[in-house]
């Protein structure tokens, strides 16, 4: 392994093939840019996420069939005047819906025909106190969300005309103005994409000005700081045309959401990957005079690391391929393929640049051997300095080494209670699919939902339809459903189009329709409707029931969610574990790497929940972030774990274990550190963005990462292989001096 890595080291970085390599990456790059598009470029927000089986889309397919005048996409267009609506303010609404209805919207259904009735008639339907009216019309389900946007803003421009002002930048809280808001699935979408769409840009600029930054704070130089984020550029560059033609054929689908978080993920891991090789290149230089040499040393030391590691990423990102939930399923391609691409850019296109650069790669701090410091002293007429790197790794060594193989056993326990304490807090964590909860509150929807609910009933926000096929037989619809508590509104029962016997029902609640209470309602409403048509003499009762909706939706991703989590999480520790156990041919090793990965998982659901809930007041988090933190953070983890073993198994070779493991903490301790730093940084970058669910996974996925880069790869991975000491190598023999050594080591420790 060691040869063949080396001839790779010196194919990618030789003096005469490191220019061949940079060209073969700007044509290859400049070939993919220039005749495929960009994944940004075939964004499909509106992809479904639940497959057909799923009871709330059979029901959907159902209610288009049968009821198709109230399928569709609703907008709910939400007018208030806080003094109270005047005559001319009904007179609008008029005008506005004879105008939808003469010059229909492109992709428009449905039109309520408000300006055919009598105005005292049309008043009726305002709110209780006569401050609020609730216009809705329908759109096509195939409309894409720029049709949508498209529709409202000439409704924007027509409101204008009729009103002589723009209702909807009117303030809700405005005591006399008329105000506007587009709430219901409509405007929802709008928000969802519009803020995905803005969050584009300014999470691009805050993630490369921010590793740009920690680059230059770490390392103090501006060259070194550049060569991470050109690799990364390059690997943009390739990923985002092939996914973009993968989706152009139809293969995959991408979505705002999943490019945003891809972004993240490439500054992030691959910076980490880059600097494996640079600090281990720099390290080498003060050792080594001929740049060359170095740089295929350090390459052969940690290219093995590298590609397992970024391996690991790949494959445990490829698993939510398994996911039945489509957000989630959309991820896996396009995350695993951009950290391959990523991979492969820092160890073919890093080495060539570092070759090229050489030492002036870390200008105006070149690391230099202990012979050149004196050479360059003794032209100035100065002593010999000692190393700064040297100078740093003795003092660095001087604590965390001593205390991970003098106390192993007082780390653990130190380190493990802590850890389990934060884990056991996971256990309160709340979980909604409640998209709504996850906007800024000043968002135009969730402003006019606020109307609805506080006017009207909550529940008129998304009704849901339930639908009976009651087989030519009498049942009492409305009346089995009028007197539930939790309801508030039932309409009249209706007839389907094309089968007479399918009678159907819309339900108001009178709470939330997107919160958790309403959804966990759903198989209370089915099981009355099937009391009722079993109670009127109809067999099979459950396959004559269909309820659809945006509660049915979110009931049905919920358990979507819940079975995606425990077929995913499982096959991603097995992987894991299967490829460390290759890597490493420790079983030991496999075990315990993989438990205090978890363990640090579990630990940044608890801290993250702390600061979520407890902190910044959010009552409960997404219910797909666990999931997605799982993926991400097992897999980084295990990256920093991966580098810290190598490290220490390759010095166990020609060296007692527990200088081995001083050494490799100390070896590794400043690159793991700066690394850590940089990819929690990137991931906090998301809780700047206005979205909650970016936010919360950005905090706990920082977290996350920062509990591995301070505890448990400076401390407990350590400490554990020293207490395990030969037993960390089984069933493989590791070094005979580091097996004989070690038990005079740890009784002496």
């Amino acid at each position: 392994m060691d040869k063949m890595l080396e001839r790779l080291g010196r194919w990618f970085a030789g003096s005469k093939t490191k220019w061949i390599t940079v060209a073969a990456w700007i044509i290859i790059v400049g070939a993919l840019t220039a005749i495929w598009p960009g994944v940004n470029e075939k964004e499909d927000n509106n992809a479904a996420n639940l497959e057909a089986s799923m009871p709330s889309v059979q029901a959907q397919q159902l209610a288009e069939k049968e009821f198709p005048s109230d399928s569709g996409i609703p907008a709910l267009l939400v007018w208030q005047r806080n003094s109270g609506l005047t005559e001319e303010d009904f007179s609008g609404f008029q005008q506005l819906t004879a105008f939808l209805t003469e010059n229909p919207l492109e992709g428009q259904e449905a039109v309520p025909p408000f300006h055919q009735m009598p105005l005292p008639v049309l008043q009726k339907q305002t709110s209780e106190d006569g401050t609020a009216f609730v216009l809705p019309l329908f759109f096509s389900k195939e409309a894409e969300t720029d049709t949508l946007e498209a529709g409202m803003e000439k409704i924007k421009e027509q409101s204008l005309e009729i009103f002589g002002v723009n209702p909807f930048s009117v303030s809700i809280d405005d005591s006399e103005g008329l105000s506007a808001r587009v709430s219901g699935p409509a405007g929802i979408s709008i928000d969802a994409v519009g803020l995905f769409s803005s969050a584009d840009v300014s999470l691009l600029i805050a993630t490369v000005l921010l590793v740009l930054v920690l680059l230059l704070l770490i390392y103090r130089s501006p060259i070194l700081a550049i060569i991470p984020l050109i690799g990364v550029g390059f690997a943009y560059g390739a990923a985002s045309p092939i996914l973009g033609k993968m989706a152009d054929l139809g293969w995959i689908t991408v979505d705002s959401q999943g490019i945003s978080i891809m972004t993240v993920l490439l500054f992030g891991a691959g910076t980490d990957y880059c600097l494996f090789l640079i600090s281990r290149f720099r390290q080498i230089l003060g050792e080594e005079r001929d740049k060359t040499k170095a740089l295929i040393r350090a390459f052969k030391d940690s290219a093995g690391a590298i590609a397992m590691s970024g391996f690991t990423v790949v494959i445990a990102l490829l698993v939510l391929l398994f996911a039945k939930y489509g957000a989630v399923h959309r991820f896996a391609v396009p995350f695993s393929l951009s950290i391959l691409i990523m991979g492969a850019a820092s160890l073919t296109l890093v080495p060539a640049l570092l070759a090229i650069l050489g030492r002036g790669s870390f200008y105006p701090f070149v690391p230099r051997t202990p012979e050149m410091l004196a050479e360059r002293a003794q032209k100035k007429g100065k002593p010999a300095p000692i190393p700064p790197q040297a100078a740093a790794n003795q003092k660095q060594g001087g604590w965390i080494g001593r205390i991970v193989t003098r106390r192993p056993w007082v780390v653990i326990a130190v380190t493990v209670i802590f850890l389990g304490a934060c884990a056991v807090n996971s256990a309160r964590i709340e979980y909604t699919v409640d998209l709504l909860s996850t906007f800024p509150e000043s968002s135009p929807s969730r402003e006019g939902f606020a109307v609805i609910g506080d006017k009207f009933t909550p529940g008129e926000l998304a009704p849901v339809k339930l639908m009976v096929n009651t087989e030519g037989k009498e049942v009492p619809l409305e009346q089995t459903f009028t007197g539930l508590s939790y309801v508030s509104h039932v309409s009249e029962a209706v007839e389907g189009g094309s089968n007479p016997d399918i009678q159907a029902i819309d339900i108001e609640f009178n709470l939330n329709p997107y919160s958790n209470e309403a959804m966990a309602l759903i198989p209370e409403l089915r099981g009355t409707a099937e009391k009722m048509l079993q109670a009127a003499g109809i067999s099979a009762p459950d396959e004559h029931v269909w309820i659809s909706g945006q509660t049915a939706t979110q009931y049905d991703t919920e358990r979507t969610n819940e079975r995606d989590t425990a077929v995913i999480i499982p096959i991603v520790i097995g992987l894991i574990a299967l490829l460390l156990l290759l890597y490493l041919r420790s079983a030991v090793a496999m075990v315990y790497l993989v438990l205090t990965v978890v363990l640090s998982y579990f630990s940044a659901l608890g801290l993250g929940w702390l600061v979520i809930h407890d902190i910044m007041g959010t009552t409960a988090i997404q219910g797909l972030i666990p999931l997605y933190a799982f993926a991400f953070l097992v897999a980084l983890g295990e990256d920093y774990n991966i580098f810290l073993i190598s490290s220490i198994w390759r010095k166990s070779r020609k060296m007692p274990l527990k200088q081995a493991i001083r050494d490799g903490v100390t070896e590794t301790g400043s690159v793991i550190t700066s690394a850590g730093l940089i990819l929690a940084g990137t991931f906090a970058v998301l809780a700047t963005l206005p979205i909650q669910a970016l936010v919360q996974f950005g905090i706990i996925s920082a977290i996350g990462i920062l509990l591995d880069t301070f505890i448990v790869r400076p401390f407990l991975v350590p400490s554990i292989t020293m207490v395990l000491g030969r037993v960390a190598f089984w069933p493989g023999k590791g070094s005979k001096k580091a097996q004989a050594d070690h038990g005079k080591e740890f009784s002496a420790s």
